[in-house]
């Protein structure tokens, strides 16, 4: 049996040196056979076989030998070959049908994209890729947040990949903050902190309008809503103030007016709550008010005034306005005794009066029993974005309104840093990237 080994392990230092140093030019192979299993008897034979050789069912193939260089060098030659083709396939391949490709990924993976050539960074630009991504439908609405920590710059949401992005806008007035007030579609509209000067973006494409100033000195706080026109061309911006005071800004004719007076039946002044934006449902603004509890609504295609008288629900407070698939919904806080929880209502056409129909799951709210919370709600279009903080903490939830889910979002870091931002306030968007201003 030691004899064996040795014979072994001989055969096996030989196939190695005839896989380094062996000749492959005439096609001919050493193989051998299972020594396991074979006896002494039998003896040990090592079979040279030609390309032509039939092999045994006990043989066993050795690993290819080393090829020639002129064998790597053909083989180098037919990949050049292959990519020189592939070239040519892609320089050749229709610009349109490139442009419908792009439009339709992922926002994110657009822009990762733009660096590949000057051609594809220069899309935002062109006018037959701004018509292809017009035919793209709505993706889910990012949100666009101001934090306390770093008023002057953007940080954006987006939930379908749960990831944060911190935008600048370059064209933005020096040492003067301004805050996202509204939106629509693509667009996010600001108003600066001392309420004189609106400006509209598309903040992922950077472009940028201040719009001009507005024909009647009411500096006290407004409440803005915004609407984009049915025929997807231009939009409309709407402010309102407590006094009853009102202009309306088209983007069409770059022009404030003043289309009328608040009709006598609308008890003034406005008790506006500005914690809640205004939502859109078929042409028609819904602001919030309160003393009387109720909304206020506006036209925007006959340019008429209405009322609604609404009760507030019991023990609620921070409400905010929301929207789903053409209902009215309302967000708030939930207080009773110890226990804070936060609750969503749809509002009953026939009573005028809010109806739960859903509400934050018990485990979720274990952690604010006890505690002084304050709810700020961004964006009101199906799907809302909750800041919920109090002194110890400060959580961020996402409510999917369409199939009620809730869902915990991770904290707005800096880049580079580990500091949680606090968020203040913002405003929901549908990532667009032919919206402009």
């Amino acid at each position: 049996m030691e004899s064996l080994a040795m014979l072994r392990q001989l055969l096996g230092q030989l196939q190695e040196l005839w896989d380094v140093y062996g000749s492959s030019a005439y096609n001919e192979r050493w193989y051998f056979l299972d020594v396991d299993n074979s006896s002494a008897d039998e003896g040990y034979s090592i079979v040279r076989a030609t390309k032509s050789s039939s092999l045994k069912m006990g043989e066993m193939k050795s690993p290819p030998c080393k090829r020639y260089r002129r064998e790597r060098n053909r083989d180098l030659l037919a990949s050049d070959a292959t990519s020189v083709m592939e070239e040519k396939i892609w320089k050749e391949f229709p610009e349109d049908l490139i442009e419908r490709v792009i439009a339709r990924l992922p926002i994110a993976a657009f822009f990762r994209f733009r660096s590949v050539c000057r051609r594809w960074n220069s899309l935002l630009n062109s006018r037959s890729f701004s018509q292809q991504c017009a035919e793209v439908p709505p993706q889910c609405p990012w949100f666009y947040t101001i934090t306390h920590e770093n008023v002057n710059n953007g940080a954006v949401y987006d939930p379908s990949l749960k990831k944060w992005y911190h935008l600048s806008l370059p064209s933005l007035p020096p040492k003067i903050i301004i805050l996202p007030v509204t939106s629509a579609g693509g667009l996010v509209c600001f108003l600066d902190i001392g309420h004189r000067n609106f400006y509209v973006c598309n903040p992922l494409t950077q472009s940028f309008q201040e719009l001009p100033s507005r024909s009647v000195r009411v500096w006290s706080r407004v409440a803005v809503g915004m609407i984009l026109n049915p025929n997807g061309v231009g939009y409309k911006l709407l402010w309102l103030g407590c006094a009853g005071d009102y202009e309306v800004y088209d983007s069409i004719e770059n022009a404030w007016t003043r289309p009328g007076n608040m009709p006598s039946h609308i008890k003034l002044p406005l008790a506006l709550n500005f914690r809640s934006q205004a939502i859109t449902i078929d042409g028609v603004m819904y602001f919030m008010r309160t003393n009387p509890d109720g909304l206020v609504s506006y036209d925007t295609m006959n340019g008429t005034w209405q009322q609604l008288s609404i009760p507030s629900p019991l023990h609620s407070m921070d409400h905010t306005l929301a929207e789903c698939k053409g209902r009215i919904m309302l967000v708030g806080l939930l207080t009773k005794n110890a226990a804070t929880c936060v609750c969503i209502w749809e509002l009953q056409k026939m009573t005028l009066l809010w109806k739960e129909v859903d509400r934050m799951p018990n485990m979720m709210c274990l952690e604010f029993y006890g505690k002084q919370v304050r709810m700020t709600c961004l964006g009101n279009k199906g799907l809302v974005l909750l800041s919920l903080r109090s002194r110890q903490l400060n959580r961020l939830v996402i409510y999917d309104m369409s199939n009620k889910l809730w869902h915990r979002v991770p904290s707005c870091v800096l880049p580079r840093g580990r500091k949680r931002q606090w968020i203040a306030c913002g405003t929901s968007f549908q990532p667009c990237l032919n919206a402009s201003v």
